[in-house]
């Protein structure tokens, strides 16, 4: 079963709706995250076939898995599967580092992997149709990059770089589709974790776009 599979029964995604076009100002910035792209258009970037730009190096397996069993151990549902499932659990993601500046993964990617940050920060850019970038925001230790290209297969919705030297747990969504065949309790512990990661982030947007609204000129009343 696939982790489309495993979610649909739950949830099925809206028809996308016609997105008005860009101003220059890039004040619709958020009506251009889901802007769908032509198959053509879309850059491949499996964990297998990576671009080799990144240059990542391999981590140390035993210092990696120790930090992932620590991070994961802070989490209530995570923590009941007890230290030998963790390990296990553990295991079967990859651990690479990268050095400061070097590009993680691209918008508009089409990519099949996950990260979470064990060490350092990482930046989330997303360039507006004028050719503007607008700072997403910074991505530090204990949380996730690139969940929902796996969750939905989707394309990248913004580029991430390293700020600083980084370790990096990586998880890949065929290694995920094995979890949720062999090993489906340790799958549905992990997607619990990044269902929590991803609505924290949304509730982090919501409270931006909020923000964003208060900021705005009230409409005027229309005349009587």
């Amino acid at each position: 079963m696939t982790v489309g599979g495993f979610l649909f029964r739950w949830w099925r995604p809206a028809k996308p709706k016609p997105v008005a076009r860009q101003r220059a100002d890039d004040s619709g910035f958020y009506a251009t995250q889901f802007v769908d792209r032509h198959d053509d258009a879309r850059r491949v970037a499996s964990w297998k076939q990576r671009p080799v730009d990144m240059r990542e190096r391999k981590h140390d397996e035993s210092s990696g898995i120790n930090a992932l069993v620590r991070l994961f151990s802070h989490d209530r549902a995570m923590a009941a599967l007890g230290p030998q499932q963790l390990q296990a659990l553990a295991r079967q993601l990859d651990y690479v580092e990268l050095d400061a500046g070097k590009r993680i993964f691209s918008q508009d990617e089409q990519g099949d992997y996950l990260m979470i940050v064990l060490q350092g920060a990482v930046a989330e850019e997303r360039a507006q149709p004028s050719g503007a970038k607008v700072r997403l925001g910074e991505v530090r230790a204990g949380e996730v990059l690139g969940e929902l290209s796996v969750i939905d297969g989707g394309t990248r919705l913004s580029s991430c770089t390293a700020l600083t030297p980084v370790h990096l747990a990586v998880l890949a969504q065929p290694t995920l589709d094995r979890l949720l065949e062999e090993e489906p309790r340790l799958a549905a512990a992990l997607l619990g974790w990044l269902a929590k990661r991803l609505s924290l982030r949304l509730r982090q947007v919501s409270a931006r776009v909020s923000v964003l609204l208060s900021r705005m000129p009230a409409a005027a009343e229309p005349p009587r």
